[in-house]
């Protein structure tokens, strides 16, 4: 399936399912799924990267546990909203992504995200080498919540 609109996952991934989010990074993915209801985010173990096909066979095991019915991929864009060279790299592992998966897609920005995640698990007073384990995860959840709250008004 093609990476759709905002409104055209909302129409498309039904009600009663989770969603996941994915915070692509170089060394790991961050991986956070939805409740049923779609309104709250929860952090789930962070993958280890390896070879494409092992890192989407471990993606499909996580999503096929959670029964995910849709999927949002942070997109790293600079902070002038121009597409750098990580962002170029998380499109290109979507273009492939897409050929093994058919569950609808789409790109939620997510500048500060990992910003945002630390100063979160800074406020709930993790140690920084249990944040170094987490970062990734609460970035992944601060992504899906993101388009989660934005979902409620095509839905309402």
């Amino acid at each position: 399936m093609p990476v759709l609109t905002l409104e055209e996952f909302a129409a498309t991934v039904p009600t009663g399912r989770t969603i996941a989010g994915f915070d692509l990074g170089t060394k790991t993915i961050g991986l956070a799924i939805s409740d049923l209801g779609q309104r709250f985010a929860t952090p789930r173990k962070v993958i280890a990267r390896t070879k494409f096909t092992a890192d989407v066979a471990a993606l499909a095991a996580a999503l096929a546990a959670d029964r995910v019915a849709g999927i949002v991929i942070g997109l790293p864009l600079n902070m002038d909203g121009s597409e750098g060279p990580r962002a170029q790299s998380t499109r290109a592992f979507v273009r492939n992504y897409v050929r093994l998966d058919e569950r609808p897609l789409i790109f939620w920005d997510e500048r500060l995200s990992t910003v945002a995640a630390e100063r979160g698990l800074l406020e709930a007073d993790v140690s920084r080498a249990k944040r170094a384990t987490r970062i990734d995860s609460a970035a992944a959840a601060f992504i899906l919540q993101g388009a989660l709250d934005r979902l409620t008004q095509f839905r309402a």
